[in-house]
């Protein structure tokens, strides 16, 4: 049975409400059924335990990737039946399947979503726009304030290296669960927050153990359509408490049918390359012996952005075997005044979803205008000037090379700036096309792994 979403009245959740509003006190407990120390003794959430990959071909086994369709992936499933639950429920602070959509005509396809009025129901950032590294502020607002019937179910790694699920299993406050969460303003169909050992109250930065975490999921999930994204402070974050954005988007995103031109293998078989005929400068990151191999280089590549003050976004694609690492400078351009009244009138911040290709829009005017040209306008906004993308690079490959014996350069120097006009060659650029299987509907009854 393919999964329907049943459109009911929006109630308040303990997400949207005003954190100083008097609730009624239970007899334990602030009342709100969060995740603060106040009301988790005693408290259980389900536990999806995965298993942990060893390397490329055990993860080819497990995802069924190979010669044949998988079925659906119980994770996969798991989200999507729990996700309807929460919109039956009426936790989200609107329908999101409401929302008209569209591609719009041209190379990429870029996708254009109206969704009026999100900007003025989401919460305000809280913090600096100009500072990529701050430390977390228990003061304001952060996950551990959601009630609990938003969290679908905690996100461990199996201790005897099966996939379990258990409907019911305790807090363990002391080791920090991750969790995965509804986000309340959804974007899109089953759109969640990975929440990576949310009870540390880690602000919004990666470490390796955290991005690892992601790819897990990404891998796990065993869906193409499905992908996480994550956005800096500085790249429109907006709580300072280290999450994740993962949704459902049943069509390849631009980005990922943009070419791209090698640059380096490193000596664990990752390959990085660098985007070619796309508005928005950046680096892809695939292939790898072992994902924490892929996953330690990205993180090194993100821990050196953000200890530089640089803002950035990231797309993790392919079941967590391609990744895009994309600085960018748009609200810096802001602060200085270097954006157009036109552009900064559409109300749209691009984050990782916008310079990835999926447009959410705020306007009706700018929903029924949008256009390929249209779209390229605004993330070229986004985008590092040529000159600055390469300093960046220099700086991402200084950190990845002291980890390296040696970096197989396919030439002596990053590469120029190619001619947007001009037809890419087998010789300089290679497209990397991603086998998109047909998204597979869930079923609302999980099965529960013994």
């Amino acid at each position: 049975m393919m999964l329907r979403i049943k459109r009911v009245p929006t109630v308040v959740s303990n997400y949207q409400k005003d954190e100083t509003e008097e609730t009624a006190r239970r007899s334990s407990g602030c009342g709100k059924n969060c995740l603060r120390s106040c009301c988790i003794p005693g408290a259980k959430l389900p536990l999806y335990a995965f298993r942990k990959l060893n390397n490329i071909e055990s993860e080819k086994v497990v995802l069924g990737i190979e010669n044949k369709e998988p079925p659906v992936a119980f994770l996969d499933s798991l989200i999507l039946g729990e996700w309807e639950d929460r919109m039956q429920r009426g936790l989200f602070r609107y329908d999101v399947t409401a929302c008209e959509t569209k591609v719009i005509p041209g190379e990429y396809g870029f996708v254009a979503q109206l969704n009026e009025g999100r900007h003025l129901k989401k919460r305000p950032t809280e913090f600096r726009v100009d500072k990529v590294l701050q430390p977390f502020d228990g003061n304001k607002f952060n996950f551990t304030k959601v009630g609990q019937e938003e969290v679908l179910f905690q996100f461990e790694a199996s201790e005897d290296g099966e996939v379990q699920f258990y409907p019911s299993a305790p807090i363990d406050a002391e080791n920090s669960p991750s969790v995965v969460a509804i986000n309340v303003s959804p974007i899109e169909y089953g759109h969640v927050l990975l929440i990576p050992r949310i009870l540390e109250c880690l602000p919004q930065r990666i470490d390796r153990e955290s991005f690892l975490l992601a790819l897990y999921m990404a891998a796990e999930a065993g869906n193409p359509y499905f992908r996480l994204g994550y956005n800096s402070l500085g790249a429109f974050a907006t709580i300072n408490h280290l999450h994740f954005q993962a949704y459902y988007l049943a069509v390849p995103f631009p980005i990922e049918k943009a070419p791209t031109k090698k640059i380096t293998t490193l000596n664990d078989e990752v390959i990085i390359s660098e985007l070619l005929n796309y508005p928005v400068r950046g680096l892809v990151f695939e292939g790898g012996n072992t994902l924490q191999a892929l996953s330690d280089t990205v993180s090194d590549a993100c821990i050196c952005l953000q200890e530089n003050n640089i803002p950035y976004n990231v797309l993790i694609s392919d079941c967590g075997k391609r990744i895009f690492l994309l600085p960018q400078c748009y609200a810096e351009k802001q602060a200085l005044g270097e954006v157009s009244p036109e552009l900064l009138d559409t109300q749209v911040n691009p984050a990782v979803w916008e310079i990835s290709g999926h447009m959410v829009l705020k306007r009706r005017k700018d929903y029924d205008e949008a256009s390929d040209e249209n779209a390229w306008r605004l993330l070229a906004e986004v985008s590092l000037s040529d000159e600055r993308f390469r300093e960046v690079n220099a700086l991402i490959f200084e950190v990845i090379a002291s980890g390296e014996d040696g970096i197989e350069h396919d030439a002596k120097s990053l590469p120029k700036e190619p001619d947007p006009k001009a037809e890419s060659t087998e010789e300089e650029s290679t497209i990397t096309k991603t086998s998109h299987r047909a998204m597979v509907g869930g079923t609302q009854e999980c099965v529960v792994l013994q």
